[in-house]
């Protein structure tokens, strides 16, 4: 397998799952600023022209981050970083899709169509009207997630799992483009300092 990788908070929760499982394989890296990713040669590999993608050993290509971790945890189930139940791994898929649709989501765009509206205006369709009320969104639900993770070790109780890393990724992530964490949400805070010290953060 190979990871065609590049800067920004998808391949990171990519790298960083890896960390945790133990998982080394080949890397290239693509010039994601230059545009390297809507060029035709990756293309072929994702013709949605994001990054990471997965080369499997077959010669076929996976993209979609969620879709990349439960594949390398099929290959790879321990340790477990989505469960090792039915139960565990619902658990897990249920507060991923959550970070994943409440708050990633709505904090990309609202990062897309505000502050870096220039560099994806000529890539992606753009709402700038949007920006502000997506920003409030993902604050929002952070907010809602902060009273849920009360008395919480991580988002599945005591086991980190990918939907850990997910929300890490991201919140690292508005943290440095205009869409800090508010100190209010005191739970979400005390979890992230958590995490920042696994080893992971760095891959």
């Amino acid at each position: 397998m190979k990871l065609y990788d590049s800067i920004g908070p998808n391949p990171r929760i990519v790298r960083m799952f890896m960390a945790e499982k133990g998982i080394e394989m080949p890397k290239q890296t693509v010039d994601l600023r230059g545009g390297e990713n809507r060029q035709a040669e990756h293309l072929k590999r994702n013709p949605h022209g994001q990054m990471p993608t997965l080369e499997l050993d077959d010669g076929s290509y996976l993209s979609e981050i969620i879709a990349i971790c439960e594949y390398l945890e099929e290959k790879d189930p321990s340790p477990a970083m989505i469960g090792a139940t039915p139960e565990q791994r619902a658990e897990c898929r249920m507060w991923t899709r959550r970070v994943d649709l409440n708050i990633a989501e709505p904090l990309a765009n609202g990062y897309r169509f505000g502050e870096a509206l220039k560099f994806f205006e000529k890539r992606i369709p753009c709402a700038p009207d949007a920006s502000p009320g997506l920003k409030m969104i993902a604050a929002n639900r952070l907010q809602w997630l902060n009273g849920q993770i009360a008395g919480k070790e991580y988002l599945c109780g005591n086991r980190f799992t990918l939907a850990d890393i997910l929300l890490y990724c991201w919140i690292d992530f508005g943290n440095q483009v205009g869409q800090p964490l508010d100190p209010a949400n005191t739970n979400i805070a005390a979890w992230f300092a958590r995490v920042g010290q696994r080893p992971s953060v760095k891959a």
